[in-house]
């Protein structure tokens, strides 16, 4: 989104002021100096079409004003529709190691990171599948945990597929400069090509602290995606939800594995079913 302010020069009244005056002045050599003054005006006009390329370029910002590291409007409304807000205007998108230092965080030991998260899945149900995790109680915690998030001094925002995929992954967190969580999980993620922040198929919100209460949950749903030729197609996105003192880095990593998992077999499912609908056509 681009701010400019625009001067408009109203040429057409200034032309016909200009036409009037000129009988007066060709009748009148006491308005010789007048008349040699306006007799400038095509010489100015001409000056003005050499001008350098760079001036008709000021009134085209290309950045927004109040930006700082921390601080990106794109990247503000993108969270934004993911349900969160960042009130303290301190929000850092991370993709590559760079990021990290932008954000005043260490950068990871090990680059990329395995991760083996096989003793947490166990620990992170899927709403509505099991007794354990309800969708009420899934979508209340999820709505608690956005609004903590909104109010977090810092939010880190680790961005990039789930290894060996093409599923974009969101970590949401306010786990910053307290331990290694980010720094890790961009290092677990497999850098993306560079573009402008978009929403992802898995969006994990990680809150930590001391008063934050045990959790850990994710939930698949179908929506509705525009494509290019502006036909909408269904897909399903993932939300992982992760709460506690210290969220560990297998337990958001099991939440992610789970969920493209089950965004995989979606996929699948929908692939063969529009297959069996072209046989019958």
């Amino acid at each position: 989104m681009n701010f400019h302010r625009a001067a408009t020069l109203c040429r057409g009244q200034s032309s016909k002021l200009l036409a009037a005056s000129r009988p007066s002045l060709a009748n009148n050599a006491a308005t010789s100096s007048s008349s040699r003054l306006f007799s400038a005006a095509p010489a100015a006009t001409a000056a003005a079409t050499t001008l350098p390329p760079s001036i008709p370029r000021v009134g085209a910002a290309t950045a927004f004003p109040n930006e700082y590291p921390g601080q990106n409007y794109i990247f503000n409304w993108c969270l934004n529709a993911d349900g969160v807000t960042p009130l303290q205007k301190c929000a850092f998108r991370i993709t590559k190691p760079l990021d990290l230092k932008v954000a005043g965080l260490a950068l990871p030991k090990s680059s990329p990171l395995n991760v083996n998260a096989k003793s947490d899945r166990s620990k992170v149900p899927e709403a509505g599948m099991t007794e354990a995790l309800s969708f009420d109680t899934f979508d209340e915690v999820t709505q608690r945990t956005k609004d903590a998030l909104s109010l977090s001094e810092g939010l880190y925002c680790p961005e990039g597929h789930a290894p060996n995929t093409k599923f974009g992954v969101r970590v949401i967190t306010n786990s910053g400069k307290e331990d290694t969580l980010v720094s890790d999980l961009m290092a677990y993620l497999e850098r993306m090509p560079k573009r402008d922040p978009t929403s992802q198929s898995v969006t994990c919100y990680v809150l930590g602290g001391p008063s934050c209460e045990e959790f850990a949950g994710y939930a698949i749903e179908e929506v509705e995606e525009q494509t290019e030729d502006g036909s909408r197609e269904a897909i399903s996105v993932a939300t992982v939800v992760i709460t506690g003192k210290k969220p560990s880095l297998k337990r958001v990593v099991a939440g992610i594995e789970l969920s493209v998992e089950g965004l995989e077999a979606d996929a699948v499912e929908r692939a063969e079913k529009k297959a069996e609908e072209e046989k019958g056509e």
